[in-house]
């Protein structure tokens, strides 16, 4: 086959190609339909499992059968998205309700993974039928699946909203959707009300709807702020957690302040975080009242409960809580769905409004095809009760005709030249037959036994049950008036199964006041030692043994307590730990290893350059590496609140020699591990950023490096000791940067 080139510009091509992946990924993988409210993964799961017959009341079926199914049949994108997907359409403290029934590890609210899927089964619920995937073959388009080989359907002919019963989250390319679920009655209730009156607003339909209904329940407290959020389409839900005080029953007993219900932003790793920053706060002395903290919850629910001292201020604890922790937190809404194949941020009416007119077609549709099914049945039986009339000229007919082509030829068009009747009369009224080809076919499949009286009777009372249906459907589609009605008696019917009392309450809540209290600074001296343990020292219990601290210690710094202690490394990492954090210790205590009050990790770097912070930002740092790059630069550059940060730029396989404050000296001197030594002026050095490799300052001979850099001053003699012989630094030649240097005599 002959190549065939194609000449582009390679920006168009780029362009077009991501604008393609792109609405391939907003239409097709990651935004729900507005109408079904179901992105194409968890369709597609959903239909294969109806498809597999795994119906509420069949047993449970391996997930990794109705994983390799869809993959294998809809949804060719490998199985782990599959399988998340089935997994959180179980767990009922993600989905307002829940669609599938899940038998084994299927994860839990404290974020632990589901059992892997070859040990999980699942099921559908019978929400699942009866909702989203009755009436399936009445409703909805079928389309042709990836390869063309079967067929799924468009859309699954969902009963409610489920855009927002259940929710949605999705992350596309450049756009987002984040929908909150709601109580599934309030949901119906509001949808009865619009379609008894579609000019209803936001603030009267909000008055029934109220407002999202998160499964953790928890608290909305900003409920003056939802009827901007349904009107638009975005914003933010202020959440918390809902708190309870246990009194203690005994005088021994202590009280207890329960967290019985968490924002739902918080499931997952959020309740380790929480209790985390919890015991943080206690331990920080910010929490002074809480005397223990513990995690009791289980499959009933959520518990955390903290043991309080005598007397504790249960407000001022709740306020910090909410300030300090995730017991407050917001929730972004953005209402982004998929509308006619293109991604729109709906209002609160906008979403109601598609949902209508999808079951407006859906029940047209479904009742167009009920019709048609009945007026089949009418014609077919208004033959058969038309032959029981004259069932001994349909005998005569059938005893005379030699074959069934025949027959039926006589009975629809009274042809009876081939029909050989063995009584005379039945000619005339032979010819005059006239049946359709359905009633042909109905009266020769016929069985004898239907012309016994009370067969016939019950054939005469289906014809008047088929003549009531069809009358029925044709008021239904005759106005949109009789659909409504339909449409409001299936949501009631709903309701009245599967409706459940709403679990989050809304209110306007008071903001969280929290003033923190500002601690006392006092004077103290960092200590480390040469093994990394490290401690706070007073400054007076310092003072009268400063000989041997200083003699005992690597680093000794002073510093004040509100402070922080930056350590450089030879990786070029800049650790910080706040000077609050560091254990206070007595004169002789070991301390703590500085690996565990920082992301230092004394395996793989080694302390270079140890300053307080405060200090820092007033100096300017010669930075130098062992390739001899060197660099000045200004303190401020390293002010920021992150733990660890790049404190320099460096070159593979080169490490952070030595690190000093550059202020008041006048040249530098560097030594390498050869013996040459190079001095110049200071101000030859660029001062540069902090992300920059530096420049370099002296020519190393192949499989040298820089061993050690001097600062000098305008006065004094500074000396250097190379293979047991003093070098006088300030006799040495000065010379420019980037030079060779010359080599000590020994």
């Amino acid at each position: 086959m002959a190549e065939r080139i194609i000449t582009t510009e390679y920006s168009e091509e780029m362009q077009r190609s991501y604008m393609n992946y792109s609405m391939s990924v907003i239409t097709a993988r990651a935004i729900p339909d507005a109408r079904d409210g179901l992105k194409p993964v968890q369709r597609r799961v959903l239909y294969d499992m109806s498809e597999l017959r795994l119906g509420h009341d069949k047993p449970h079926r391996k997930s990794a059968r109705i994983v390799g199914d869809t993959m294998g049949k809809y949804h060719p994108h490998g199985d782990s998205s599959i399988y998340e997907t089935l997994v959180v359409l179980s767990q009922e403290f993600k989905k307002g309700m829940a669609l599938v029934d899940g038998h084994g590890n299927f994860g839990s609210i404290e974020g632990d993974g589901a059992a892997a899927m070859r040990y999980t089964e699942a099921r559908l619920k019978k929400f699942a039928e009866e909702v989203y995937l009755k009436d399936l073959d009445k409703t909805v388009r079928f389309v042709p699946n990836y390869d063309e080989t079967e067929h799924e359907p468009e859309v699954l002919p969902v009963r409610i909203p489920n855009l927002l019963v259940n929710g949605s989250e999705g992350i596309a390319v450049g756009m987002s959707t984040s929908i909150p679920p709601h109580n599934l009655g309030e949901v119906i209730d509001t949808v009865i009300a619009y379609i008894d009156n579609p000019r209803l607003g936001v603030p009267e339909l909000l008055g029934i709807l109220k407002g999202p209904d998160f499964p953790t329940g928890g608290i909305i407290a900003n409920q003056s702020e939802l009827p901007a959020i349904y009107e638009t389409g975005s914003g933010k839900i202020k959440l918390r957690a809902k708190m309870e005080v246990e009194l203690g029953k005994r005088r021994a007993d202590r009280d207890k302040l329960v967290i019985s219900e968490i924002p739902y932003t918080m499931i997952g790793a959020g309740i380790n975080k929480c209790l985390t920053d919890i015991a943080e706060l206690v331990e920080s002395k910010k929490l002074p009242d809480v005397v223990d903290i513990s995690n009791q919850s289980n499959k009933e629910g959520i518990r955390i409960v903290l043991e309080l001292k005598k007397d504790a201020d249960i407000d001022k604890i709740k306020n910090i809580l909410y300030k300090k922790t995730k017991l407050e937190d917001t929730f972004g809404v953005n209402m982004l769905a998929i509308v006619k194949g293109r991604p729109e941020t709906l209002s609160l009416t906008g979403i109601l409004a598609n949902y209508l007119e999808f079951q407006y077609e859906n029940n047209t549709r479904k009742y167009k095809v009920l019709l048609e099914k009945e007026l089949e049945k009418k014609e077919i039986r208004e033959g058969l009760i038309a032959a029981c009339d004259c069932i001994d000229l349909i005998i005569a007919i059938l005893r005379g005709a030699k074959n069934l082509k025949d027959a039926k030829a006589c009975l629809m068009n009274g042809d009876i030249s081939r029909i050989r009747f063995r009584a005379p009369g039945f000619e005339e009224d032979a010819k005059a037959l006239h049946f359709t080809e359905k009633q042909a076919s109905a009266i020769l499949e016929m069985r004898l036994y239907k012309l016994i009286g009370l067969e016939i009777l019950a054939l005469e009372k289906e014809y008047k049950e088929t003549l009531k249906k069809i009358k029925e459907y044709e008021k239904i589609l005759s106005g949109k008036s009789f659909m409504d009605a339909v449409i409001k008696q299936d949501l009631q019917a709903i309701r009245a199964e599967f409706a459940a009392p709403r679990r989050t309450q809304i209110e306007d809540g008071a903001e969280a006041v929290y003033v923190e209290t500002p601690q006392e600074v006092r004077e103290a001296v960092f200590v480390m030692d040469r093994f990394g343990y490290s401690r706070l020292l007073d400054r007076a219990v310092y003072e009268r043994n400063r000989e041997s601290v200083e003699a005992e210690h690597a680093c000794v710094i002073p510093c004040l307590s509100d402070d922080k202690i930056c350590l450089f490394t030879d990786t070029g990492a800049l650790h910080q730990v706040k000077v609050s954090d560091i254990p206070c210790g007595k004169l002789r205590d070991k301390g703590t290893p500085i690996d565990n009050l920082s992301k230092f990790d004394g395996t793989k770097e080694h302390p270079v350059y140890v300053i307080n912070r405060a200090a820092l930002l007033k100096e300017t740092l010669l930075f130098a590496t062992r390739e001899a790059m060197i660099k000045l630069v200004p303190g401020t550059e390293f002010e920021t609140n992150n733990r660890t940060v790049a404190a320099t730029r460096l070159q593979e396989g080169d490490q952070l020699l030595s690190i000093q404050p550059a202020g008041g000296k006048n040249d530098i001197v560097l030594q390498t591990a050869g013996g040459v030594f190079l001095r110049f002026p200071l101000e030859e050095i660029s001062v540069l950023k902090k992300n920059s490799r530096g420049v370099r300052g002296i020519r190393l001979e192949e499989g040298d490096e820089l061993g050690a850099v001097y600062l000098l001053g305008p006065d004094g003699d500074q000396t250097a000791v190379y293979k047991e012989k003093t070098v006088h630094l300030n006799r040495l030649k000065i010379g420019k940067r980037d030079g060779k240097g010359s080599k000590a005599r020994v």
